[in-house]
């Protein structure tokens, strides 16, 4: 009996390191979302029009974030900064993008559905839409948006 317990108690000690490390490695519940659990929500740091549904977040907290963007037809987005990495996968329609200090739509990309972009911090970059477009942003928060020309910022509107 006494051999039981024994490695009863040795089995269980043995697997406390193990558990712990599947737990540390752990960052919360799982998530898996379907397109009719997306909400759709304003976005106030951009021109009025886009739309934003957070998937993972929060955007104003350091840790890592996920969010969809839609954009409609004919949306000019001026040049701006983040003060974070930008990943950026096109979902659908086209994301015309291009980086310098001011919305030049002659030096632009266009990016497809599929299509992926990598803007680093501090970059200045600008995009633009003929058709409704959605965009799904990674990148690690807190996370912001800095117009290059101060007056292009619809906060201060």
């Amino acid at each position: 009996m006494k051999i039981i317990a024994r490695s009863i108690f040795l089995a269980a000690l043995l697997s406390l390191p193990l558990g712990y490390v599947a737990m540390g490695q752990h960052h919360g519940d799982h998530v898996m979302v379907v397109p009719s659990d997306i909400k759709w929500g304003p976005v106030p740091s951009l021109p009025a029009g886009a739309q934003i549904s957070v998937l993972e977040g929060p955007l104003d907290k350091a840790g890592p974030i996920t969010a969809r963007i839609k954009f409609p037809a004919n949306y000019r987005l001026p040049a701006h900064t983040h003060p974070v990495i930008e990943h950026v996968t096109v979902l659908s329609g086209t994301f015309n993008m291009g980086t310098g200090d001011k919305l030049d739509m002659g030096k632009t990309k266009p990016l497809t559905p599929g299509a992926f972009a990598i803007m680093q911090p501090g970059t200045q970059h600008f995009a633009w839409t003929t058709e409704e477009t959605i965009v799904q942003i990674h990148s690690v928060g807190p996370w912001g948006v800095t117009y290059v020309n101060p007056a292009d910022d619809p906060r201060k509107k």
